[in-house]
């Protein structure tokens, strides 16, 4: 099938398993690369593991999210005969990724140093918890750890409460951009040099290379933020800042000034230039309740309509029922179905990038274990009927 997209032609040895690899090689596919899915025989973890636990016709949703515009073959990498394969494919990929715990490869003969021996050109990116070495090299690393680690867990919550890490799993996803922009810097130096070169990418750094902004201002005061008591949702950063109640819903206001949004909803009490200012640390959380309580008067979508007109930062809050008939995330076109040969109709997250000249598609659902064996194993290790035949005897 003829791949569309700006990476058409590069070809991407997919070892990683779980999300923060899926998810970057998945958009490296999205822009056209041609992904190999190396899957242990079991297949990747993500296989057995589903949000909500939802295995539509037994395929795991979140598998199914991480892992379109992809073919699969799954090789025991302890044996001969498939490690051979997966070399075979090595050296004819562009890029490799990984995300195996640090040693793991090298134990294997597939590490870096031999890796870069059959193709110098090639692009190696390892992605591990808490890096390739130091003292949690042998921790579990995991999205919930490297985010509490970090100290971003600390930044969430309410005052004097547990913190709180994020529903999304930051930790994983960040590291899947830092991954993708630096595979693409890593191929930007290949054309230069001719030389590929070793990529490490972990969690936990990605997670705080994330927060230079809060971990600055750390270092300049030299103490920790407190949060707020009233639901502020960044501990540096004072009213009007956050969600608020409205008397039908939420509705979420932005850097603005105080004394402007008083003006607009009648709050008389700080209509004064002492107000005139979009960051009041000192008596935030009193100033935050005072704003809600005329708030709660209305109706989100009244409240909108009178605060947009005067300039006032402001939007809905959108649960995802609302957020996919949201008329801007139908303008973006970001929510895509695809066919999958299981499950039928998926519904998914779109392309967040667009390019004029070279559109992305989904060209592969995400696929099934092993399911491209065959081809693969023609196209990349020069396999007949019969060696196909007799790999998928064994399978």
């Amino acid at each position: 099938m003829e791949q569309h997209g700006p990476l058409k032609g590069l070809i991407v040895a997919d070892f990683s398993q779980l999300a923060q690899g899926p998810w970057a090689t998945q958009m490296l596919g999205d822009m056209g690369a041609e992904i190999i899915k190396i899957e242990p025989p079991k297949g990747d973890w993500m296989r057995h593991y589903a949000y909500g636990n939802m295995y539509p016709e037994g395929e795991s949703v979140s598998f199914v999210s991480f892992n379109r515009n992809k073919r699969s073959i799954a090789l025991n990498l302890k044996d001969a005969i498939d490690k051979k394969i997966a070399i075979d494919i090595i050296k004819k990929a562009d890029v490799l990724v990984e995300n195996f715990r640090p040693g793991v490869m090298e134990r294997l003969g597939l590490g870096y140093q031999d890796m870069r021996k059959l193709n110098k050109g090639l692009v190696y990116c390892s992605s591990s918890g808490y890096g390739a070495s130091g003292p949690y090299l042998h921790r579990p690393g995991q999205d919930l750890l490297a985010q509490s680690i970090s100290g971003s867990a600390a930044l969430n919550g309410f005052k004097g409460q547990i913190p709180i890490v994020t529903a999304v799993g930051q930790a994983d996803l960040l590291t899947s951009l830092f991954i993708n922009q630096s595979v693409l810097a890593a191929i930007y130096s290949r054309e230069k040099t001719g030389k590929g070169q070793k990529i490490e990418a972990n969690l936990l750094n990605s997670v705080v290379g994330f927060h230079i902004q809060e971990i600055t201002a750390f270092l300049h005061r030299g103490s920790n933020p407190e949060r707020s008591e009233s639901g502020i949702p960044n501990p540096w950063i004072g009213a009007p800042y956050g969600i608020y109640r409205t008397k039908d819903s939420y509705i979420s206001i932005g850097m603005c000034s105080v004394q402007k949004i008083a003006q607009t909803i009648g709050l008389e009490k700080y209509n004064s230039e002492a107000f005139n200012s979009n960051n009041i640390i000192e008596n935030r959380d009193v100033i935050k309740l005072d704003i809600e309580a005329v708030l709660k008067t209305k109706t989100t979508k009244v409240w909108l309509e009178e605060l947009l007109e005067r300039d006032i930062w402001c939007s809905q809050v959108n649960s995802f029922k609302e957020m996919v008939e949201d008329p801007q995330i139908k303008h973006n076109n970001m929510i895509l179905e695809y066919e999958h040969p299981k499950v039928g109709t998926i519904k998914t997250t779109g392309f967040p990038v667009k390019f004029s000249e070279t559109p992305q598609k989904i060209e592969k659902p995400a696929p099934l274990l092993n399911q491209h064996a065959e081809e693969i194993l023609k196209q990349y290790c020069g396999y007949s009927d019969m060696d196909v035949q007799s790999f998928l005897n064994k399978t």
